[in-house]
């Protein structure tokens, strides 16, 4: 980084601040020319003031930072009001080790500007990034929940709140399908989408360590012994010493079958990948009524964008619904899903395919990355026993314990809602006759 705070971007070839007070030592004038060279500003239109530039706390990487403005010839298309996000958090070294995430983002937000693109974001004012130092800004629309017609914030594994939760995900599912299935149909330029190639399942995983069955079994019984304890935390049909003999029956197995389990996942999935929001979780979301009346969705937070497997995308938008009704809804979502990426363009995909690959992806890891969340939550929640139940607000207000508690309830109520002693023998079998 150069000491004025200052870097020169690979993608416009701007230079743009690395954090708030290079932006705000640029002013108006930086702004100006930022947003001409990204074309989101008329040549001869300008930004005029600054009229907020302030701190903003969120997120777990980089810095942000609310910012409004004026312009000399005000237009009803120009956001006054906009979101400013740093790659950097030069304060924090294990925020800052993020940094990369935001190469994407950045193209993604220059990508979106092209005209009828099939997905609301916040509109793009200016992106620049450098691969070199890992500095990048991204200026876009400020998104202001509960006003302007658009429904407050909801926060993930707090659906218990939302008084229709599948017309909300109906939405959601349907975005994330317009985005894949114009993908799918060529609608973007090649030499744009070589910039996202294809991604692993988990964009942020460590690489994968071997684990064993006897490991897997003792995390179950530490499991066993966590729901044991806090009854109240976990629906009864987790914790029953039926469910909890299976566990103690079929985790291992998946772990002695893993390699047949991923080879179905991966041969299934061979022609399933597409552009697509990799988190497209409830609270990287936002929502209005159109003109209709009918539940409209617009997606936040691209990092790390790109080519992704579809069952990756559509388990990390669903995983933190309410566990039951993602069970009693997954194959209406799935169909919501198929149905809309196919009058997108993408082509048909059959939605029982999608439910088996589903099921393999909660099935193939042996449940180590849900069970792993115990002594997490044991950790930071010491008086755990007191807790009456998860909409305490030790829990719900809290979202690392929230969202860890929801995991390992969503992944074993769908672990519970799948034939896996079938599905383990099916996947072998395969392997067998390969």
């Amino acid at each position: 980084m150069t000491d004025s705070g200052w870097e020169c971007g690979d993608l416009l070839g701007h230079d743009f601040p690395v954090h708030l007070e290079a932006l705000r030592a640029g002013g108006p004038v930086f702004l100006t020319n930022a947003f001409h060279a990204a074309g989101s500003l008329e040549t001869s239109n300008s930004v005029s003031a600054i009229t907020k530039l302030e701190p903003f706390t969120g997120g777990s990487t980089g810095r942000k930072a609310v910012l409004s403005v004026t312009y000399d010839r005000p237009d009803p298309s120009l956001p006054p009001d906009l979101f400013v996000k740093f790659s950097r958090d030069l304060d924090d070294d294990r925020r800052d080790r993020g940094k990369g995430q935001m190469a994407a983002e950045v193209r993604f937000g220059l990508l979106s500007r092209i005209p009828d693109f099939p997905v609301a974001v916040p509109a793009c004012m200016f992106g620049e990034y450098q691969a070199e130092s890992g500095s990048g800004v991204l200026i876009s629309e400020r998104i202001t929940f509960g006003a302007n017609g658009i429904e407050p914030h909801h926060a993930k594994a707090r659906d218990y709140e939302l008084d229709d939760p599948r017309e909300h995900y109906d939405a959601l599912l349907m975005a994330m399908a317009r985005l894949a299935g114009a993908h799918r149909s060529g609608r973007f330029p090649g030499r744009v989408m070589a910039q996202f190639a294809p991604k692993p399942s988990n964009p942020l995983a460590r690489p994968r360590t071997q684990t064993t069955a006897d490991e897997t079994r003792d995390r179950v019984l530490r499991y066993a012994d966590f729901a044991a304890r806090n009854p109240q935390l976990l629906p009864a049909e987790i914790r029953s010493d039926g469910f909890i003999a299976d566990l103690l029956r079929e985790a291992p197995r998946s772990v002695d079958h893993a390699d047949s389990l991923r080879t179905a996942m991966k041969d299934g999935t061979r022609d399933l990948f597409a552009f697509c929001h990799w988190n497209a979780n409830i609270d990287n979301a936002w929502f209005w009524r159109d003109a209709d009346d009918v539940l409209a969705c617009g997606l936040l937070d691209w990092g790390n964008v790109g080519q992704i497997n579809l069952i990756t995308a559509l388990s990390s938008a669903l995983i933190f619904t309410e566990p039951d009704f993602l069970v009693a809804n997954l194959d209406h979502f799935l169909e919501v899903f198929s149905d809309a990426l196919e009058e997108a363009g993408g082509g048909a995909i059959d939605p029982a395919a999608l439910k088996v690959q589903f099921a393999l992806h909660v099935v193939s890891g042996g449940l180590r990355w849900p069970l792993d969340t115990v002594p997490l939550i044991e950790r930071h929640v010491p008086d755990l026993a007191t807790v009456p139940d998860r909409c305490d607000s030790r829990i719900a207000d809290d979202e690392f314990v929230r969202t860890q508690l929801h995991l390992l309830t969503a992944y074993l109520t769908l672990w519970r809602s799948t034939d896996v002693r079938r599905l383990i023998d099916w996947a072998v079998g395969r392997a067998a006759g390969a």
